[in-house]
């Protein structure tokens, strides 16, 4: 391995940082040619590529969370888990510096072993690909057309074309992954993704600012209603679905596994708390706003994926072109966010396979062989997985919800150099309980629903 341990440095110019595509733990020291010149990245930089970790298809699925849950609570809640996201990475990196550890595997390696180390790795490719999964789903919804309960939302491509071989779902989604996705996943530092993720906020930002301005032109000309405060709950089925929503909200906030990477690369490390709050303040604002805006201009008719409302009348001048421009460019965003996701999965996904062996830099067949075998099962799952829902539920219920707060949780518990505070532990408890409770609930209720569908003579839970 390539890396030697870190101290904090002050900014300096020419300094050498690891390769992204090197192995998330040292296996050897002796690999100095793995370093390459790179002056260190910034502030706005770093702030950029983290805010796009973060920011990717959970604006796209929060305002259905909203419908469920109410405004207020749904609010409250969008900024309780962006606290608990801020304390779950402030204590990844304080526990990390007294054992050099320089990834978040390397940190579960340092507490827990190997053993720990192998744990964290499946769970970021197991929710990476699932995210990813939920992009291609996303772009395909949006360029080729969705169904949801019989009705049919067309898409981009099928509004200004008509219905062609060549815009169908399928088709579409392999030439956005020739064309855009696999390019884009071959670049050798995160830093080099900086403009690219400068972009894809911006045009983040565009979509709430668009939707926001449709839905306070209809407000003022009273053609919306004021939306539900307050969940809908008169029975335990109802009560029950309330928590079918955590594995979203617990999605949303998810970047750990970028965290070092980006440290690792910032001209003055000292500042990557600051970024972390940074990034997370700019995307709870971007989801609180797209969220209040979606469910004041849709209401209860809001989908899995919003981004399928904007195929309607939206009774406004310009109305399809505000429709057109909301998805385009809420697409291309996604499609310059794949290859930061990607950046880490494939990294894990090598420290899995192939954890003794050189730099993945190095050995351009490995590289080639788990950059191509990736995207065709992120390909494959994009065709044959339903809707963004189901698979945020899956990643979210199970390994967003062990990286982002069960596993931080574990190392503070473990406190393997004897720094845990009593703040510390009493945290670390609190995230595990509503973690694994929330999740729980989050997984009967699904399979409650998944079964109740396949056998509808299955008695209902309001019943009992």
């Amino acid at each position: 391995m390539t890396i030697t341990p870190r101290k904090d440095r002050k900014p300096s110019r020419g300094k050498r940082v690891v390769e992204e595509n090197a192995p998330l733990l040292p296996s050897r020291q002796d690999e100095d040619n793995a370093f390459e010149e790179f002056e260190g990245g910034s502030f706005s930089a770093a702030v950029f590529n983290l805010a796009t970790t973060i920011v990717g298809a959970g604006i796209m699925a929060l305002p259905a969370t909203m419908k469920v849950l109410g405004l207020i609570p749904g609010i409250a809640i969008i900024i309780f888990v962006a606290f608990l996201t801020e304390a779950s990475i402030e204590m990844l990196l304080r526990f990390s510096r007294p054992g050099k550890a320089l990834s978040y595997a390397g940190v579960m390696g340092d507490a827990f072993g190997r053993t720990g180390k192998i744990l964290l790795q499946i769970c970021v490719v197991i929710n990476n690909v699932g995210v990813l999964i939920v992009y291609m789903i996303i772009i395909g919804d949006v360029l080729s057309g969705t169904s949801s309960s019989g009705v049919h939302h067309a898409g981009l491509l099928e509004g200004w074309f008509g219905d062609h071989w060549w815009n169908g779902r399928a088709f579409v989604i392999l030439v956005t992954t020739l064309a855009v996705f696999a390019p884009l996943s071959c670049f050798k530092r995160v830093d080099s993704l900086r403009y690219t993720s400068a972009l894809s906020v911006g045009l983040a930002i565009s979509f709430v600012v668009i939707t926001a301005g449709i839905a306070i032109i209809k407000l003022i000309g009273g053609h919306v209603a004021m939306p539900r405060l307050f969940p809908n709950v008169t029975d335990i089925t109802s009560f029950l679905k309330l928590f079918t929503v955590v594995p979203v909200l617990v999605t949303a906030y998810i970047c750990h596994y970028n965290v070092h990477t980006i440290e690792s690369e910032l001209e003055n490390s000292s500042q990557i708390q600051s970024i972390v709050q940074a990034s997370l303040g700019l995307c709870s604002t971007v989801y609180i706003t797209t969220s209040f805006f979606g469910l004041l201009l849709f209401g209860d008719s809001i989908l899995d994926d919003i981004l399928a409302n904007f195929d309607t009348n939206l009774g406004i001048p310009y109305g399809q072109v505000l429709n057109d421009a909301v998805r385009v460019s809420y697409a291309i965003h996604l499609m310059l966010v794949f290859p930061i996701i990607f950046f880490a999965l494939r990294l894990n996904m090598d420290g899995l396979l192939f954890p003794s062996a050189r730099a993945l830099s190095h050995d351009n067949r490995r590289f080639a062989f788990i950059t191509i075998g990736l995207i065709s099962l992120i390909f494959l799952g994009a065709n044959f997985i339903p809707s963004i829902w189901d698979a945020f539920q899956f990643t979210g219920a199970t390994a967003a919800v062990c990286i982002g707060f069960i596993f931080p949780a574990a190392i503070s518990l473990k406190d393997p150099h004897g720094i845990a505070t009593k703040k510390d532990k009493i945290l670390s408890v609190l995230m595990v309980i509503l973690a694994v409770f929330s999740n729980m609930v989050a997984i009967y209720s699904d399979a409650y629903s998944l079964i109740k569908r396949t056998l509808p003579l299955l008695p209902d839970l309001s019943r009992c």
